[in-house]
């Protein structure tokens, strides 16, 4: 396997001093309100001049994050997702939740030679409720142009201090300065992870007298950060960028101490100690008529386990809502029939647990929540969770939640290359991947007119993962759907279709009449024999080093097949030859055959990447092949009168 699950360093800072001052705002020059450009990266749409995150935790026992940004804007068109901004705060619905006070925005320009500031005023300020624990203050900046600045200053208070959440250090834009400060008092003790590779200019890591009381400081400052410049074939961006968080390890207090340091066994216990997770799972009574007697009566494991998870997805609906945690409980999703990830996972665990299949939970973080840090045992980082079972050699994955999903084959975005079993008595960490190998089939069949145009049917079906994934698609907004079609082939289409085939594939077809795929040159009929499905270009086209590894939610082959019938009278002539390349371990293999019989030519080509994963340093290898992809399916063919 050519997978390489992300490294990370814990930096443990010593004392180091520096005479760099922090949690100094600078003053507002003009020179930057005039300034068109960003001096050393001149196509940047923006430029953060100053970032401050300061976490300042009281004797009180609140955690105060008092944030300032101020973001020269260049281009305002291209700088979009620095002019609206969502920010969180967290309500546990026990008692304890985040306020955020102190929101102040405003909108700089340079007018008639003096500094105007447009001010976003309270009512342009949009409060809204994601989800059940989270509030959502909403705003955007006014009055912006090329060359304004923007800035935005915010306090959130939390009372939650086990940790703090992650701060980027890097953007998509590049950065003058950017500080991270973390004032904890001196019984509390932090420990910082440092994630990524810029290091910072300016860091202070000392005991200091802070607002009138011994306090433990930690300050970094960064200087002339470039932009991160995302990457294509990866799951998660923000997993690469460099980054700091703190988490609670200890406190002393009255001369006690004690240990926070948590271990996954730990969790595993606060979990089955949790009314909304192990409470649940304990109500094995709650379930125990609810399966048919010839669902349980089958006597093949996996065929039962099978069986089950149908059942689950024919009778429960998931209401969008992912979460570790159970929202309204399992006696409400029977009830109801609609349920949170949580709710419907855990009745499913409970159904295989009634038909003597020895299922537990696995618990995980999905990719948009980022990659889960083994070295940092913390419920903070779950948000999902699975049903698995094992039949004493291999373990099997199953997600209820999803209407099309299989055994081993869940969604992609809970495919974030492991999660942890949590049984009844011990936690066994586990590689989450699709073990199977997904595939696109491509296929035109065409017929080639005297005046030049063409006329076929073509479809585009996926299989296995892809299949579900596309189906999602189709299902969320198939008017969005249709689109992407009219968007990628620019010629008239008629009849198209699209749908989930029973035995789970999804295809999309059409009709076509075109007379853009040829080229008349004198008597002779000049086309690509790919038609409209070869390689123009490819993505693999990065200039600056990869910084991450190539990833692809599943293994996976295109197959692209045309095949081309002349007019009586008419005859091939160029035909292109067949070939093959591949890299030397056959992780990437590309083929082109040709096979021509009579009047009709066939050519199929087929790219097959044989592994999930692979690591950053095999992107010469896909950029080359794809090169070499690009030209073979270049070359044309004529059709010639006899």
């Amino acid at each position: 396997m050519k997978k390489t699950l992300l490294s990370f360093a814990l930096f443990l800072f010593g004392f180091v001093y520096s005479q760099h001052k922090f949690l100094e705002v600078p003053k507002l020059s003009e020179e930057d309100l005039k300034s068109t450009k960003s001096e050393k990266y001149e196509d940047a749409p923006a430029e953060v001049l100053y970032r401050s995150v300061h976490f300042q935790i009281d004797y009180n026992g609140s955690l105060n994050k008092n944030v300032i940004s101020r973001i020269k804007i260049y281009n305002k068109d291209n700088a979009s997702d620095f002019l609206d901004h969502e920010l969180s705060t967290y309500d546990d619905r026990n008692g304890n939740r985040e306020i955020l006070s102190g929101l102040k925005a405003n909108t700089y320009n340079f007018e008639n030679g003096k500094v105007v500031a447009t001010k976003v005023e309270k009512n342009e300020k949009f409060k809204s409720k994601e989800d059940k624990n989270y509030d959502v203050t909403k705003f955007a900046f006014s009055n912006v142009k090329d060359g304004s600045v923007v800035e935005y200053s915010y306090s959130i208070m939390t009372p939650f201090l086990s940790s703090t959440p992650r701060v980027l250090i890097e953007l998509e834009i590049p950065s003058r300065y950017v500080e991270y400060v973390l004032d904890s008092p001196k019984p509390l003790g932090y420990t910082i992870n440092y994630k990524g590779s810029l290091n910072p200019k300016h860091r202070v890591v000392e005991e200091r007298t802070l607002y009138g009381n011994a306090y433990q400081t930690y300050r970094f400052g960064y200087e002339n950060i470039p932009p991160y410049k995302e990457e294509k074939y990866v799951m998660n961006n923000d997993n690469y960028k460099t980054g700091i968080k703190a988490e609670l390890n200890s406190t002393m207090i009255n001369n006690v101490f004690k240990s926070y340091a948590t271990t996954w066994e730990d969790i595993r216990k606060r979990l089955y100690e949790h009314d909304n997770f192990g409470y649940e799972l304990k109500r094995q009574n709650a379930v125990k008529d609810v399966l048919p007697a010839d669902i349980k009566g089958i006597q093949n494991t996996r065929e039962r386990a099978d069986a089950i998870l149908k059942f689950v997805q024919k009778n429960y609906t998931w209401n969008k809502e992912n979460d570790v945690f159970t929202d309204k409980g399992i006696s409400n999703l029977m009830k109801t029939k609609i349920g949170n990830s949580a709710e419907i996972n855990l009745l499913l665990i409970m159904l295989l647990r009634s038909a003597e299949i020895n299922a537990d939970p696995i618990v995980l973080s999905t990719v948009n929540r980022g990659l889960l840090l083994a070295y940092n045992p913390s419920i903070a980082q779950l948000n999902y969770v699975l049903a698995s079972y094992s039949d004493g050699e291999k373990f099997f994955l199953l997600d209820g939640s999803y209407k099309q999903s299989e055994i081993n084959m869940i969604a992609p975005k809970a495919l974030n290359y492991y999660g942890l079993i949590m049984s009844k008595t011990e936690v066994k960490q586990v590689n989450i991947v699709y073990p199977e190998m997904s595939k696109t089939f491509l296929t035109v069949d065409a017929k080639l007119n005297t005046d030049g145009t063409f006329e076929g049917h073509f479809s585009d079906r996926d299989t296995k993962l892809y299949a579900m994934v596309v189906n999602e698609r189709y299902t969320d907004d198939k008017e969005k759907f249709a689109q992407t079609y009219k968007d990628e082939y620019k010629f008239p289409f008629t009849n198209m279709k699209s749908s989930l085939q029973e035995n789970k594939d999804f295809e999309t077809s059409f009709d076509f009449t075109a007379d853009t795929f040829v080229d008349a040159i004198g008597s002779k009929l000049v086309f690509n024999p790919l038609l409209f499905l070869y390689a123009q270009n490819h993505n693999y086209n990065q200039k600056q080093e990869r910084k991450a590894p190539l990833e692809f939610y599943s293994a996976n082959e295109t197959v692209k097949k045309v095949t081309i019938t002349l007019p009586e009278g008419y005859v091939f002539e160029n035909v292109p030859k067949s070939k093959k390349f591949r890299t030397e371990d056959n992780g990437l293999a590309y083929v082109y055959m040709v096979t021509q019989e009579g009047n009709k030519l066939t050519v199929e080509t087929s790219i097959k990447i044989d592994d999930s994963t692979f690591p950053k340093e095999y992107y010469p290898a896909f950029t080359q092949i794809f090169d070499n992809i690009t030209k073979q399916e270049a070359q044309v063919i004529t059709a010639v009168k006899k």
